[in-house]
């Protein structure tokens, strides 16, 4: 197996799940994904095993896609917040001008409002925040819960208000930063932290009932969050 045919396969699959193409819950057969994927079953395996290590896939009588855990998204959020505070009180101190102006070209987006650029513009803002602490390990930190979350924040980002929300709160906390005031830029991404929770929180309590019965996994599992 070439180190390019696994790599592809991971990739066209990892999209398909975090776009929502590949439903929660949806069940998956290696021998149907090599006709989607255009790929022998050794990569489609390996990519599998490795989405499965990222929380998007799981083993449960076969292979399916990770349903979506409403408890999980609320400890997530939770650990997101922690880590984003930490975040910003160290890039408070040890970021310079510069890459606080550059952050907040970042924070202003690539111009483009759609759903799509909107939820990667907001992706490497966070994660440019974190590169600012040059501490890898917060920057792994806060790739992993994206990631995680990323499902759900492909459903709110489709609406133009959240969309239009998250930029602006991305722009007042790198403010609060070039302004040297490590409180204000704290409270700043608590509150954005929460408001996103809250947003997500209500939006997959939607979901759930809209979806009702047809097979798409939205649940709330039973361990404590």
């Amino acid at each position: 197996m070439s180190p390019s045919a696994q790599q592809s396969a991971y990739d066209a699959l990892r999209a398909a799940i975090l776009s929502l193409d590949l439903a929660p819950g949806e069940r998956l057969s290696e021998r149907g994904l090599e006709d989607r994927l255009g790929a022998s079953r050794t990569p489609i395996r390996a990519a599998l095993l490795r989405l499965q290590s990222e929380g998007l896939t799981r083993r449960d009588g076969g292979w399916q896609v990770a349903p979506i855990d409403v408890a999980e998204v609320r400890s997530a959020m939770e650990y997101r917040e922690v880590v984003e505070a930490g975040v910003v009180a160290l890039a408070a101190r040890r970021a310079s001008d510069d890459d606080l102006r550059a952050l907040l070209a970042v924070a202003a987006g690539s111009g483009d409002d759609g759903q799509s650029a909107v939820l990667q513009d907001g992706t490497e803002f966070h994660g440019a925040l974190a590169a600012l602490t040059g501490n890898a390990f917060l920057v792994a930190a806060i790739t992993d819960v994206l990631t995680r979350l990323h499902r759900t924040r492909w459903l709110e980002a489709r609406s133009a208000a959240a969309r239009a929300t998250a930029r602006a709160e991305h722009t007042a906390i790198v403010e609060a930063l070039l302004a040297r005031d490590g409180a204000l830029a704290t409270e700043r991404v608590v509150a954005h932290s929460r408001g996103t929770r809250d947003r997500l929180l209500a939006m997959l309590d939607a979901e759930r009932q809209r979806l009702r019965g047809t097979g798409v996994a939205i649940v709330e599992s039973t361990a404590s969050p």
